[in-house]
Order: C-alpha cells, then sequence, then structure tokens
C-alpha cells in the first residue's frame, strides 16, 4: 500500500473520526506527507522497525492521537516531547493542535536531523527540535521556558523519565507517559513526591493491543 493511497487516507479519517478527532483537509495531508517523509528516511536512517505503511499510520499516527483528547482537558500550550524519535508524538500533536508550541527532544543526532527536516518541509511553525540530554537541558539557554506538558512514548521507565525531566516542569504541570500495559510496578517505583492523578486505559483504532496512558503530578 502507497502512502499516497486512498485507502490509507480512509483510515486516517476514520480512525480520528473513531477518536472524535475532527482533521481539516490541510492536516490529513500534512499527517500523510509526514508518514511519507516517515518511511523514506526510515530506509536509510531506521527510525522505525515498522515498515508496512497501513501499519506505520495505525501504530503511529493513530497511536499518537489517542492521547490528544485527555491532554486537550488540561488546555497545554507548552509541550516537551521527551525522546522523540521520529518525532512521535510530538509531530502528530503539532499538526493535530498547531495553537501548541511543541518542542521535540531527543540525543541522536540523526534523528533531530529528521525531525528539522520535518519541521521544514511541513511548514510546521509551531515546532521546535533541541538535540541533547533532556536532563542537561536549561530553561532560558536549551529551551526558552517550563513546560506545562511533557510527554513520552516509550521512552523509559517512569522513574527515570521523572527524574530526569522534572526540572523542565513548569508549576502545576503534567508528565504523561504512554505505555502499553499497565505499568504497576513502575507506578509504585516513582519517588514520593511524585503522584499519579489518571492512568487511563486507551483503545487505537484498528490495533488490537494494550494502550495506557499515565498522567502524573508533583505532591505527595
Amino acid at each position: 500500500m502507497q502512502i499516497n493511497s486512498p485507502a490509507l487516507a480512509d483510515t486516517l479519517i476514520e480512525g480520528a473520526m473513531a477518536l472524535g478527532i475532527v482533521l481539516d483537509g490541510h492536516q490529513q495531508m500534512r499527517l500523510l506527507a509526514y508518514l511519507d517523509l516517515l518511511a523514506k528516511w526510515n530506509r536509510v536512517y531506521n527510525l522505525t522497525a515498522i515498515r508496512d505503511p497501513h501499519q506505520m499510520l495505525v501504530q503511529h499516527l493513530l497511536d499518537s492521537l489517542t492521547i490528544l483528547p485527555y491532554l486537550r482537558h488540561g488546555e497545554p500550550s507548552n509541550v516537551l516531547d521527551v525522546g522523540s524519535g521520529g518525532g512521535l508524538p510530538g509531530v502528530v500533536l503539532a499538526i493535530a493542535q498547531p495553537t501548541w508550541k511543541v518542542t521535540l527532544n531527543d540525543i541522536v543526532q540523526k534523528k533531530t536531523a529528521f525531525l528539522l527536516q520535518a519541521k521544514a518541509t511541513l511548514s510546521l511553525s509551531n515546532v521546535a527540535v533541541v538535540t541533547g540530554r533532556v536532563e542537561s537541558l536549561r530553561p532560558g539557554i536549551e529551551i526558552e521556558q517550563p513546560f506545562d506538558t511533557i510527554l513520552c512514548r516509550a521512552f523509559a521507565k517512569l522513574a527515570d523519565f521523572v527524574s530526569l525531566a522534572r526540572h523542565l516542569l513548569a508549576p502545576g504541570g503534567s508528565i504523561w507517559a504512554m505505555k502499553g500495559t499497565q505499568p504497576t510496578t513502575e507506578i509504585a517505583a516513582l519517588p514520593a513526591d511524585m503522584r499519579v492523578v489518571n492512568s487511563i486505559e486507551l483503545t487505537v483504532p484498528f490495533l488490537n493491543a494494550e494502550r495506557h496512558l499515565v498522567q502524573i503530578k508533583f505532591g505527595a
């Protein structure tokens, strides 16, 4: 199946609708263009183990869109995607929510090179790309200011993720982690001053696999 196939576009629209997300024509085109770019770079840079376009759409685009309704409740405006890799979920969120400012972070130069190319190719003016370890990023230097939303997708165990990124969280903000199965053991290992305020079981359209979204805030 080709990236520009009508069937793939239909799957994207149907999946988004199942999530209660309305994408206009421009957003649909951008998401499919992003998928095409990811597939092309993946042949050389191995950004994702998934090669089939349909599976890439389901396991990358729709999987990323699944968290959007929950993030919207907090009215985020400044989002950090840690260990963004090929731009997931950050690029997808930036396309779906053009009023959000999304910073994509990774330590691997070839991945941030792709992210910069995606930003330019898709004209994503609301996206910034930062190369480096998240624990070394400093507000006012590598980044402009702390973030009200910090998230990751398959980046690290919860305790490690929180410990590495917590200095970048704005007062009242949330750390969100996308997980497969319910991470009960990881939740139990969180620092004492961090608490889970939500652990949400997700349903990704066209995907028969467990997905969870964990929301963490400061406060015992």
